[in-house]
C-alpha cells in the first residue's frame, strides 16, 4: 500500500514539472527581442547575399530565422548577447556546419538591416543583408524551412 501512494505523489510531481517545463518553453517562445516586435513573417526581400545578383523573395514564417541567414538549411541553436530596443546581437551554432554572429537593426517594422559573419561549413563568411517586407505569404505557398 505505501508503494502504491508513493507512486501516486511521484507521479504528480512529474505531471507537475513536465506542465511547468511546457509553461517555461511557451513563455520563452512569446518573449522575442523588440527589434522583431513589429516585424511580421510573409514574404520578405532579401538583397546583399554573396554571389546572388537579384534580390532573393522568401516566404518567411519565423522572422527570428533571418537571424542565421547563412545557415538557414541548418538546425542551429542561437542567443540574444545584447538587445538595444531596435538593435540586437546574436551569436548561434550549428554544430558541424558552423557558427555566427548577426546584429540585426529594425530600420521599420518591414525593412531589417542584418550583419553577418562566422565559419559555414569550415570557409569564413562576413556581409549585410538588407531585408524588406513586401507582401503577406500565399496560403497554398509553404514557407520556406529555417
Amino acid at each position: 500500500m505505501l508503494n502504491v501512494v508513493r507512486m501516486g505523489r511521484f507521479k504528480n510531481l512529474l505531471i507537475a514539472a513536465i506542465a511547468g517545463f511546457s509553461g517555461a518553453l511557451a513563455l520563452m517562445a512569446a518573449q522575442q527581442p523588440p527589434t522583431f516586435a513589429q516585424a511580421q513573417p510573409g514574404i520578405w526581400e532579401i538583397s546583399g547575399a554573396p554571389g546572388i545578383k537579384a534580390p532573393i523573395r522568401q516566404c518567411i514564417a519565423d522572422i527570428g530565422a533571418l537571424v542565421r541567414f547563412e545557415h538557414r538549411a541548418k538546425n542551429c541553436h542561437a542567443k540574444v548577447l545584447r538587445n538595444f530596443g531596435s538593435f540586437t546581437s546574436f551569436e548561434y551554432n550549428c554544430g558541424s556546419a558552423g557558427f555566427g554572429h548577426s546584429e540585426i537593426e529594425a530600420l521599420t517594422p518591414r525593412s531589417l538591416k542584418i550583419s553577418t559573419q562566422g565559419i559555414s561549413d569550415g570557409l569564413p563568411f562576413n556581409y549585410v543583408l538588407q531585408a524588406h517586407r513586401i507582401d503577406d505569404c500565399q496560403q497554398s505557398a509553404t514557407p520556406a524551412r529555417h
